[in-house]
C-alpha cells in the first residue's frame, strides 16, 4: 500500500481534476489524503441556499467531507489560508490570502504532512494552475517545494489536454454548435506533447459525478457538470492528465500509482 497526497486550492477542485485517480487509488488499496489550501470562502451561491447565519466557508467545508467520503479519502486537512479570488479581483492583496503566503511558509505546512504521512505520490497544478487561477497557481508553486522539502518522490501537475479540448470544440462547431468560440482561443491546461500521463478513469465516472454532486453550493443540478449527458460527461472527464516533470514529452504513463 502506498500514500497518495493530493492537493488543491478550493473545496470541489478535488473531485474535478482528480476524482477519479483518487477513487481509483482507494479501490486498490492505497491511502489517500487531500489537502485543500482555502475553504473556499468567496465561492458564489444561489440566493436562499445557506440557513439564516450560515457562512458559506463552513457549508464548503462540510461538502468537502462528504465528497471525500465518496472519494475513499482517509484524511482531509485544510492549510487555513483564506480564498483569493479571481485573478486581478482586489481580494488578491488581502493579507491572509493563499496568493499572498509565503512560498515557504505554505510549503512547510504541507510539507508536514506529507512527512506524516511518508507520502509516495503528491498531485498539485500546472504552472498556471490550469487556468490562471491565483490559488491554482500557487497551489503548483506551494506543493513543489513541499515535496522538496519532503522529500516526495513522485508529483504529477494536474492539468487538461489543451489540444483534445480544441479539436472537440472544432467538431461542435462543424456539426453547427455555435455556443463555444473559436476553439484556438482555449488556453486552458497545456498542450497535448507536454503531458505525460492519462489515467482513464470511466470506471469511476459516477462516483466522479457524485462528488460533484456533494457540493451542491458550487455545482447545481443544472451546472454544466451534473447536466451535461452521460455520454458528454464521459469525454469531459473520463481522463485525468498530468505532467510528471522529468518524464520527457508524450503520454509514457496511465496509472500515477504504478508500481507502488
Amino acid at each position: 500500500m502506498a500514500t497518495l497526497v493530493t492537493f488543491h486550492a478550493h473545496p470541489d477542485d478535488e473531485c474535478i481534476s482528480c476524482g477519479g485517480v483518487m477513487r481509483k487509488a482507494a479501490d486498490e488499496g492505497h491511502r489517500v489524503v487531500l489537502v485543500v489550501a482555502t475553504r473556499g470562502e468567496l465561492g458564489e451561491v444561489q440566493d436562499g441556499f445557506l440557513a439564516d447565519g450560515e457562512e458559506l466557508w463552513t457549508r464548503r467545508v462540510l461538502e468537502t467531507h462528504a465528497a471525500a467520503d465518496i472519494l475513499g479519502v482517509s484524511r482531509v486537512e485544510f492549510l487555513g489560508y483564506q480564498d483569493s479570488g479571481m485573478m486581478g479581483d482586489p481580494t488578491n492583496d488581502g493579507p491572509d490570502t493563499f496568493w499572498q503566503a509565503s512560498v515557504e511558509e505554505a510549503a512547510n505546512r504541507l510539507a508536514a504532512i506529507l512527512t506524516q504521512e511518508s507520502a509516495d505520490v503528491l498531485t498539485i497544478y500546472d504552472d498556471n494552475g490550469g487556468y490562471g487561477h491565483p490559488d491554482h497557481i500557487q497551489v503548483h508553486r506551494v506543493g513543489a517545494r513541499a515535496a522538496e522539502l519532503a522529500g516526495t518522490p513522485r508529483v504529477y501537475q494536474a492539468t487538461v489536454n489543451r489540444d483534445e479540448m480544441r479539436r472537440r470544440m472544432a467538431e461542435a462547431r462543424a456539426a453547427g454548435d455555435e455556443s463555444f468560440g473559436p476553439p484556438e482561443d482555449i488556453e486552458m491546461g497545456k498542450p497535448e506533447i507536454e503531458l505525460t500521463a492519462a489515467v482513464d478513469v470511466t470506471k469511476y465516472l459516477d462516483t466522479k459525478r457524485a462528488a460533484m454532486r456533494a457540493h451542491a453550493s458550487q455545482i447545481a443540478e443544472d451546472s454544466f457538470f451534473l447536466a451535461i449527458p452521460d455520454e458528454g460527461f464521459a469525454m469531459a472527464f473520463g481522463t485525468e492528465y498530468f505532467i510528471r516533470a522529468g518524464q520527457g514529452a508524450g503520454i509514457t504513463e496511465t496509472d500515477i500509482m504504478e508500481g507502488l
